[in-house]
């Protein structure tokens, strides 16, 4: 007796979908979406590409290219960065206010976000408000507000370099909390309550326990101040007190409109090259400091258990 085999069926043809059902599809891949997104980058990077190209300009012309030179960074005599007083001054004076500011607000900012991590009770929610009103306080208001200050509550202070960096760490003291919060919300309380169980007492909780965990969000946020801070124009504008205390966003401010030359350019690609490689080293720090972290609290808790025993 013979069988005869179930025939099976032929596979079907995929169907191809019209231009007008992937257009009308809501659910379908958002296509439009990284062409907008390219667009905006292009769109928002040409001035500053084009900024950077004259400042290799070989000529003194900001609008027509004149081939590529270095001239106007330190190949020029007496016009370019290196060679000019003034914007050597404006460079050094930003630099070392940057190192100011981000020295005090890391780790009275890390202080800051560890004290209010713990304060729990009436006033802590008003608390947490103010210390985060700077981020969404327009900077022009913040200025005048902190040069009423310094030139009527505490004149003793006045204007120049101190008012500068006392200004300057008020507002990126915020942003250094909400880093450093940031990682402890990711770190959590148990490792704390952890601690405590091994009998840890609240000092050794912080130093021994916390503090290492926070390396990398404290170093995130150092870097990160500096980049504030060496970007900073209107704080440090209204709080100079002369040439001394003239930062490069204030001479690049001061000088575009007075017949610049292309090392306004440089100075400005220089001050970019600086602040973008502060954010790249900040974010390859946390990286590296946050690297093989594991999820898993059992490990996190054995080895806890090590250091403090």
């Amino acid at each position: 007796m013979s069988t005869t085999a179930p025939s099976v069926p032929a596979a079907a043809t995929p169907r191809t979908t019209t231009w007008r059902e992937r257009l009308s599809n809501p659910w379908g891949r958002p296509r439009f979406l990284a062409i907008t997104t390219w667009l905006y980058i292009l769109w928002s990077l040409l001035p500053v590409l084009l900024a950077i190209r004259f400042a290799f300009n070989s000529g003194r012309s900001r609008t027509s290219l004149q081939g590529w030179s270095l001239r106007w960074f330190w190949q020029d005599p007496t016009l370019s960065v290196f060679n000019d007083p003034t914007l050597q001054q404006a460079l050094k004076h930003s630099i070392e206010l940057a190192l100011i500011v981000m020295v005090i607000a890391m780790p009275l900012g890390t202080a800051l976000a560890l004290g209010m991590r713990r304060w729990i009770g009436p006033g802590s929610g008003v608390a947490n408000i103010i210390l985060l009103l700077p981020l969404v306080t327009p900077e022009l208001v913040f200025a005048v507000g902190m040069f009423l200050l310094f030139t009527t509550a505490f004149g003793f202070i006045g204007l120049g370099t101190t008012a500068q960096a006392i200004g300057q760490v008020t507002f990126t003291l915020s942003w250094v909390v909400l880093i450093v919060r940031g990682r402890l919300a990711t770190i959590g309380r148990d490792v704390e309550e952890a601690a405590a169980d091994l009998g840890a007492p609240p000092m050794h909780v912080v130093g021994r326990v916390l503090l290492p965990l926070l390396v990398p969000a404290m170093a995130a946020s150092l870097l990160v101040a500096f980049a504030l801070s060496i970007d900073d124009f209107v704080v440090s504008q209204y709080l100079a007190s002369g040439a001394d205390t003239t930062t490069v966003p204030m001479r690049i401010y001061s000088q575009a409109r007075g017949g610049p030359t292309p090392a306004l350019n440089a100075l400005a690609t220089i001050m970019l090259l600086v602040s973008l490689l502060a954010l790249v080293l900040a974010y390859v720090v946390f990286r590296a400091l946050t690297r093989g972290e594991q999820t898993d609290r059992g490990s996190a808790f054995k080895q806890l258990a090590t250091d403090l025993g």
